[in-house]
């Protein structure tokens, strides 16, 4: 058989762990609290339909919307993240700063292909997305997990990995992190900030949360505090749009975009020309504000039951977080519980979630006793029920 490239094995136990989020999606009578997935109630279908319906009747926008766009993105859509997403959280941004791109995980991609050679090193929060591990492997970059607490990642942390192993990035999910729900404090930001700046590494900023906010007050992103272009900004329409539509965009120093330019061009060409055209008009018609208002109320009262639910049916000595936003609940067990374990018997019992395991680029059985729970997209009487079979799960367990 002709050999895989190295790359596949590299990324090997990170792949395993999102495929299984996927794979447990597929099934409809799971409740499956692994994947993050907005709610079903907050896609603007209806209004959609209305401006797909216009715009492709339209002579001049309906035959662009079905021909070659620009690899860079519709400067429509560019022009509202700049507006809309950008400015009102002390972001000033040019468009022609902006890129748009394929979900916000295709930024890590990009990037990768931009700056990474094999053996280079990458700091990340412990835990993190696994998802962004999975790429930054496939790409052979050695991840170095820096510590977190209940504020966030430590910045002297930081700086200490950052004299040690002269990294290409430090990649943060600031705002109602994944996995752990928890947000990055003001201070912290200006810290990670200005030390992009001083040590001259590149900050991802990773920030596809931040508008589902539905306690607590509203932080500016680390990009706000960027004062040389360190600072790279990456974020999506997965969660305050649509996830089927594959929108996201990154906002970079115009030396940084241009070289995306080619590489975007050599990747896909570009992203879709139909999708950018609807959802620049969506966010244009003002329909975004009252469909975020109607989210986060959802979101709220979904969270709390989840909260209620691990309080009150998980063993005692169970820790959780409580977040301000987004979509996770990061769930500590006592010592001895197995995460791991656990989820494989819970297939059986048709619900399923995150072992914390896999978010720990350190191995070692780091987070065996962890798990994250989401709730976006998950009715509060079904919460219920799942939350219920897991107690039963870990009462077997304990």
């Amino acid at each position: 058989m002709i050999p895989y490239a190295k790359r596949i094995q590299e990324m090997a136990c990170a792949a395993e762990v999102v495929s299984g989020f996927f794979k447990a999606n597929a099934d409809p009578e799971t409740i499956n609290f692994g994947i993050g997935s907005p709610a079903k109630e907050t896609l603007p279908r209806e209004q959609l339909r209305q401006i797909a319906n216009e715009l492709l009747s339209d002579p001049v926008t309906g035959p662009r919307m079905l021909s070659y766009g620009a690899p860079q993105g519709e400067r429509e859509l560019r022009e509202v993240v700049a507006e809309v997403l950008l400015r009102p959280k002390g972001v000033e941004a040019d468009p022609d700063n902006i890129m748009i791109v394929n979900g916000g995980i295709e930024t890590m991609n990009l990037l990768c292909q931009l700056f990474i050679e094999p053996g280079d090193a990458i700091i990340v929060e412990s835990p993190t997305f696994v998802h962004s591990v999975e790429i930054f492997e496939m790409f052979q970059a050695k991840c170095i997990p820096v510590e977190t607490d209940d504020d966030g990642i430590c910045p002297d942390a930081v700086e200490e990995a950052i004299k040690r192993y002269r990294p290409k990035f430090v990649y943060v999910v600031p705002t109602f992190h994944n996995p752990s729900g928890r947000t990055l404090t003001l201070e912290r930001r200006k810290r990670l900030a200005e030390l992009g700046s001083r040590y001259d590494v590149v900050i991802l900023e990773d920030d596809p949360y931040r508008d589902l906010r539905f306690s607590g007050e509203e932080i500016p992103p680390i990009k706000a505090f960027d004062k040389t272009g360190n600072t790279i900004l990456a974020n999506s329409f997965s969660k305050i749009f649509s996830p089927g539509a594959r929108l996201g965009y990154v906002l970079a120093t115009p030396e940084i975009i241009e070289k995306l330019f080619d590489i975007k061009v050599a990747t896909n060409s570009q992203t879709n020309t139909t999708l950018q055209l609807i959802c620049a008009e969506y966010f244009k018609r003002g329909y975004f504000a009252e469909h975020l208002e109607k989210t986060r109320a959802l979101y709220r009262s979904r969270c709390q039951v989840m909260m209620e639910c691990v309080d009150k049916l998980f063993p005692a000595g169970t820790k959780r977080t409580t977040p301000e936003g987004g979509l996770f609940v990061w769930v500590t067990l006592p010592e001895g519980y197995d995460a791991t374990e656990l989820l494989k018997k819970a297939a059986q019992h048709k619900v399923s979630f995150a072992a914390g395991e896999g978010f720990f680029v350190e191995g070692g059985g780091m987070g065996k006793n962890c798990m994250r729970l989401t709730y976006g997209a998950i009715p509060e009487e079904k919460i219920r029920i799942g939350m219920e079979r897991l107690a039963a799960l870990l009462a077997e367990q304990g």
